[in-house]
Order: structure tokens, then sequence, then C-alpha cells
């Protein structure tokens, strides 16, 4: 079977029946999102985060993750997911005189396993859906309303991400870089999570490492699975994703290429 996904406006369900690696994800929206069934793994380059069956997560907008989703044993990875656009949370801050107090909140997603109104409301979501309900836009708009209303309930703390509208300000171009070289995007997408234009990015770039971004990012990825298969001894089809390669054959050429060896001679 195919992997389906069905959109209802900004209500997404979400259907694999085999082991999903996406080799990177730019989170554009907040979201939240219910693990009806099977695992999911994220990564934002530091930290794993797991979710389990009936697990409820809130991933924050403008960040890298990495997803890997693990159907479970003749089984179906399922998921519901919520995607809260600007548009929509700008309209609810007016309606509900919301704004945010501008404090830090750099966590990479919030779980909300604990809470019975969440659940209660995903378990209702999940029955609009299976009865073909989520077609009708007035409810799919009432439920998204709800969900919002919920989801400060439990976590206060959440409006002063939700109602935060400012794009994101230029932050320090190594640090980010060395910790995110890994993930898979254009690099007008590096340059807006730094805060910085396609050209003043590859501008500072240079200047921070004497050399283009796209030379710095091959070189630094195969650096680091020269590395992975030499001391830690791993295999090329066990990084390559890992590393923000395309495919194993892109990888294992590039590698050789720069080393002189495929990565299979080296261990």
């Amino acid at each position: 079977m195919k992997p389906k996904r069905e959109d209802f406006g900004s209500i997404v369900y979400s259907c694999y029946t085999q082991l999903s690696r996406q080799g990177e994800h730019f989170v554009s929206d907040h979201v939240l999102s219910y693990q009806i069934s099977g695992d999911l793994i994220l990564n934002d380059g530091l930290h794993d985060y797991s979710a389990k069956d009936g697990s409820i997560r809130f991933l924050r907008r403008n960040q890298l993750l990495k997803f890997t989703k693990q159907p479970p044993p003749d089984g179906e990875f399922k998921s519901l997911s919520i995607y809260l656009n600007q548009q929509i949370l700008k309209d609810f801050s007016i309606e509900y005189n919301l704004v945010s107090e501008r404090k830090e909140y750099n966590k990479p997603l919030c779980m909300l396993n604990e809470s019975v109104q969440l659940q209660n409301y995903m378990d209702s979501l999940l029955f609009y859906y299976n009865s073909g309900k989520l077609s009708d836009v007035r409810l799919v708009d009432l439920k998204i309303k709800e969900a919002l209303i919920l989801l400060l309930e439990e976590e206060p703390e959440l409006k002063n991400i939700l109602f935060d509208f400012n794009e994101p300000g230029k932050i320090d171009i190594e640090a980010f870089m060395n910790k995110n070289f890994h993930f898979n995007v254009n690099l007008d997408r590096f340059a807006y999570l730094t805060g910085r234009s396609l050209a003043t990015f590859k501008r500072d770039f240079e200047k921070v490492f004497g050399s283009t971004p796209g030379k710095w990012l091959v070189q630094k990825r195969l650096q680091e699975a020269h590395y992975l298969i030499l001391e830690k001894g791993k295999m090329a089809s066990e990084i390559y994703l890992d590393l923000g390669f395309e495919d194993l054959s892109h990888f294992s050429f590039a590698f050789k290429k720069h080393y002189g060896s495929s990565p299979s001679k080296i261990i």
C-alpha cells in the first residue's frame, strides 16, 4: 500500500505501512499532532525525541527536524496533524486579544501526553475523520479554534510562541551551521533561519568559514561520514541520509572523490 495523506484544510491525516525516513524537514508552521499508531522519532540536530501510540505533541515553527516514522509490526503508522499557520493565529489573536510577551521559548517540541482534555479532543477529531465529516470547512474551522483554546489551557506559556509573528532575527552563523550542517535543505532556508537574506548569508558565511556554503557543507558532511565509518564502524547505508545526502550513490561518489577510496574500502 502506498503512503496515504489526506488534507482537510489545516488538518492532515497520514498513514504509512513501511518505515519512512524523511531526510530533513523544515517546520514552517506550528503543528499540533496526534500519534494514532506507530512510533515517531524526531531529531533536532542534538537530541532524539520519541512519540509512541496515543502521544500528542506540539512542534514550533521555523526549525529543522528529521523524522523517522515506524509502523507497528503488521500495522500502519497513522497520525492526525493540525497545522497552525500564521493567518489562523493572527485571526485568533485578534478575536481573543492574545499577544506574545516576547519571552524566550526554545524547546523544539512540547509533549502533551498527560492532557485528558487534548486526548478527548483528538478522539473527537478522529471520530469526525472516520465519519467523513472533516470535509466540512465550517467544522474544521471550529475544531482548530477548539484546539487552540485547549492547548493554551494546558500550556499557557505557548502564548508567547503562538502569537509571536516576528521572523527569525540575526544569529551566530558559525554555531548554527555546525549544529545543522546535516540537514538537507536549500541555502535559502539556512539564510532565513539565521535572519539573513540569501546574499547576506553567502557573504557572511565566506567571512566566517573561508569557503562557499555549498563546498563547506559537502566537506563537513564527508568529514563526519569518514569519522563514523572509520571510528564507529558504521556502514554507508546507515549514515548517508542522516548526513544530508539525497541518495547512497551520490554519497559514495562524493566520498570517493574526496578521499580517493569508496566508503567500504576505508574500514
